[in-house]
Formats: structure tokens, sequence, C-alpha cells
């Protein structure tokens, strides 16, 4: 016969109690406490009567906890800037804690590297997926995700996932703001760095920025088209052969910051000041943007915070699907922000000339 135990006596019945009482895991107890449909109704008897045998009655907080706990989150990367991941971490972070989910982070190289990421998380077991750029923006990874039957969200994507929730901002409208700033300080020979060219989001921003050019009445010159890859050092490559030229660019918008940063050290290299002999911004306003001298000017998306909120969106779809309930996908549009800092300032008279 069970034994009942009493509350009164000082011995707290947990949920643990409960699954070692019947044989099952804590996880397959929070479900059935919590009217999750995806748990056999002979196993569900089972809890139950344990549940009034040890004369356990969870509160609220703990009944929400084992719900939470019960989600193992998988975050991948590829993204070749640290202080992007970085930004995004701290979002993810902070949200898986007080979501008391478990967090594993698992690095791939590129679409192409997903497959074998995907296989070890077979064998570890997770309930969801978090992709960061530029994995959110593959339809090859996607399509895995969706084969495994595994529930994912994007961050930062400009090409979402009809069938999974997104949080992004608009990369066009805020690479056409950042580059109508610099023709409203005057600038008239603009140069541009792009990201990788395998990324949308990087053909968005580019996009962005000639149809800025042409609303202000100017023509896109691809002798002042850089091309970068996301990187520090490509940002410094493509700097020095725009700022070698002889008619160079008085203001260079780089696709990230990591890529301004980089193109800032190529003008201190060739002797020229920043921001009266060149202006030079960024995008993203992540720790590197503020690292350097002088702090760059830059588009602000707010990473952390759309990190966290994807994490609740994928949380949501979890819950959704194991209480059999249709979920249907949020694309969520944050705004975005000009940051002006130091390294911008309106055109000295004689450099258009």
């Amino acid at each position: 016969m069970a034994r009942k135990v009493s509350r009164r006596g000082g011995n707290i019945v947990t949920i643990h109690d409960v699954a070692r009482h019947v044989g099952v895991s804590p996880m397959t107890v929070s479900r059935v406490i919590n009217g999750e449909k995806n748990v056999r109704e002979e196993t569900r008897q089972k809890v139950m009567e344990a549940v009034e045998a040890l004369n356990y009655t969870p509160n609220l907080a703990a009944r929400s906890l084992a719900s939470q706990d019960s989600s193992r989150i998988a975050l991948i990367y590829s993204n070749p800037s640290m202080s992007f991941l970085s930004e995004l971490l701290l979002g993810i972070l902070e949200q898986s804690s007080q979501s008391g989910c478990q967090l594993t982070i698992e690095s791939c190289d590129g679409p192409e590297g997903v497959a074998d990421v995907l296989d070890k998380l077979k064998t570890v077991g997770v309930d969801g997926v978090v992709l960061p750029p530029p994995l959110s923006d593959s339809s090859r990874v996607a399509k895995a995700l969706k084969d495994m039957k595994l529930p994912f969200v994007g961050v930062a994507t400009s090409r979402p996932s009809p069938d999974a929730p997104s949080v992004s901002i608009d990369d066009f409208k805020a690479a056409f703001a950042m580059t109508s700033r610099l023709i409203q300080l005057g600038h008239r020979r603009i140069g541009f760095i792009k990201g990788n060219p395998n990324s949308y989001y990087s053909q968005l921003r580019y996009e962005g920025y000639v149809a800025a050019l042409a609303k202000g009445g100017l023509k896109a010159d691809e002798a002042l088209v850089g091309q970068g890859y996301f990187t520090y050092r490509s940002g410094f490559d493509a700097a020095e052969t725009l700022l070698t030229r002889a008619d160079r660019p008085t203001a260079v918008f780089a696709s990230n910051d990591d890529m301004a940063a980089g193109a800032v050290a190529t003008a201190h290299r060739l002797g020229l000041d920043v921001p009266q002999d060149v202006t030079i911004v960024g995008f993203d306003d992540t720790s590197m943007a503020s690292s350097v001298w002088p702090e760059l000017t830059t588009v602000r998306q707010p990473i952390s915070d759309m990190a966290a909120l994807a994490l609740k969106l994928l949380l949501e779809q979890i819950k959704a699907r194991r209480s059999g309930q249709t979920y249907v996908p949020i694309h969520e549009i944050r705004d975005f922000s000009i940051i002006e800092r130091q390294s911008s300032s309106p055109l000295t008279p004689d450099l258009n000339a």
C-alpha cells in the first residue's frame, strides 16, 4: 500500500518523489500536472494516484517551474561576428534563466554544417532550436528542422519561415535611414561595404543604401562599393581599397560594426582623421561600436531584446505543441534607431571639391 507523507511532519513531497513513486521522469509528472495531452492515459492515471497517495500539492510557482524545466533548447550559430554573438547570448541566457529552460549551444560552419549538429542533437534530445543569422535565413536549415518536426525560431532574419516564429528589424529601412542621414550631413560620395554575399539581409542593406542614394538624387557608383564578410579583417581590406582612391568617399557605411571598426583602423593607418577626413558608420550597435576610437555612429538593432523575445516565442510554440493546440507563428518586427557618436560629422566643405 502506498504510504502517505504529510507536510506537517516536515517531509516536503517534491515532484521528484512523485516521479520515483510512479517510475517515470519528473518531466512526465509536470506534463500531467499541467494538463498536457501528450501523455498516455495509463501513465496519467498512475501519476494522479501517486499525487493523491503522497499528498503532493504543487503551488503555482512550482508548477510553472516544472513546466519550464521540461524544455531543452539548442542555440545553433555560425555568425562570424563575436560581438553580435555576445549580444545575442546576453538576451538568450537572461531569458532562459527567467524561464527555467535548459540551454545548449552548438556551432557549425554555415548551413552546410548544420546536418552534423542536428544528428548530435537527436541523440541529446532537444525540444526546440534558436537560429541566429545567417542560419535563420537558410531554407535548407528550415527544411531540415521541419523534417525532424523540431520547433524553431529565427532571430534577425530577413526571410522568415512561414511555419516558424521570428524576430527581426527591417534591414532595408534601417540602411535607407542611415544612408539618408549621411546625405543630410552633406555627403555625396558615400562608400558602402557589403556583408557576406550569401546573406539575404546583407543584400537588403545594400538595396536600402542604393534606394536612399536615388531618393537623394545621387547615383550609386560600384567603384565606391567594397565586398566584406561581416568580419573585422574584411572591413579593413575593403576600406583600404575605398580610401586609397584618388576620389575616395567622404563617408563609408559598413554593413556591420565589425567591418566599420576595421574601416576605422584602415583610416588611422592611412593617416586620415575620423570623422574630419572621412565619416565611418556601422550597423548593429554591438559592444564593438563603443570599443573603438572614435566610437561608432551606427544602426541599433536591439539584439539582446530580440533574442529574449525569440526564446519566449519558441517556448510558446513548444507549449502549444505539447498541449495539442494549433500554433500560429508570430513574425515580430522590432524598431531600429540611429545612434550618433563620434565617428560621423557634417561634410568638411573642401572634401567634395
